[in-house]
């Protein structure tokens, strides 16, 4: 990739924008460079069944810090076939429907160009999501500008932002295998068990959904708490599944 702008000339370039957000740390830190450059920036977040409710709760928290607007866009995925028979395009079909009530919402608001966190680290081969982002139009400066993951993590701390620690966050469909279909009483499922687990105090994990059975990933620094307290934890979790197991591998 030919890098030929840093962040800051991308917003002297682009200095009304939309910008796809999420709250987490990509497009905080997005966010955080077109408010520091003067932008007119407004925030679109998008609510599905797919997005645990925590999630808006922190975008809203994080626009009021930064002192933007947001539209919160709702979004009814589980009436597109497309999506919900959970087939490999998944997530090209959910993004798609997602970048596009963005950019309709955006364009009625008066700003024709629509950013997102993609950042330079992510691999297109593998992100149905990016190709879906391209043909609607939608700007990756954090992509177009070479930054990192690692880099998004670095500046994020330099500039002490509330999302600078936060855990890498996939919506709740990507816990449900293909080709199972996704259903509402699954999502919720996985939500609450996932919830619980945040109470206990455990901060990198995945409720994996297999029916009656829910199957933890945890990272590995985690995993030894988790089995010490593998009573507490399946008791918890088994108010929503009848088997509790935990993957080996982990996350």
């Amino acid at each position: 990739m030919v890098i030929n702008m840093d962040i800051q000339t991308f917003f002297e370039q682009n200095n009304k924008v939309a910008i796809a957000f999420s709250g987490g740390l990509d497009s905080t830190y997005l966010l955080f460079e077109a408010v520091d450059a003067g932008c007119d920036v407004h925030a679109f977040f998008v609510k599905s069944a797919f997005n645990p409710d925590w999630q808006l709760e922190q975008a809203e928290k994080l626009a009021q810090l930064f002192l933007v607007n947001m539209t919160v866009i709702y979004s009814d995925v589980m009436y597109n076939e497309d999506i919900i028979k959970n087939k490999e395009d998944r997530c090209y079909h959910c993004k798609s429907e997602m970048f596009y009530n963005i950019k309709r919402a955006a364009e009625q608001a008066g700003y024709d160009v629509v950013i997102d966190g993609t950042n330079a680290s992510d691999d297109g081969s593998d992100r149905p999501g990016m190709r879906a982002a391209e043909e609607l139009g939608i700007i990756s400066p954090l992509k177009i500008c070479g930054i990192t993951k690692d880099e998004v993590i670095k500046r994020s701390k330099e500039f002490n932002l509330p999302t600078q620690d936060d855990i890498s966050y996939s919506c709740l469909a990507t816990r449900i295998p293909s080709p199972t279909k996704i259903t509402t009483n699954a999502l919720e499922k996985i939500e609450l068990a996932e919830n619980k687990l945040h109470f206990m105090g455990f901060k990198d994990y995945r409720v994996r959904f297999h029916g009656n059975l829910a199957r933890i990933e945890i990272a590995e620094n985690e995993y030894d708490e988790l089995i010490k307290r593998k009573v507490e934890v399946s008791e918890a979790l088994k108010e929503y599944f009848k088997y509790v197991t935990v993957d080996l591998i982990g996350r």
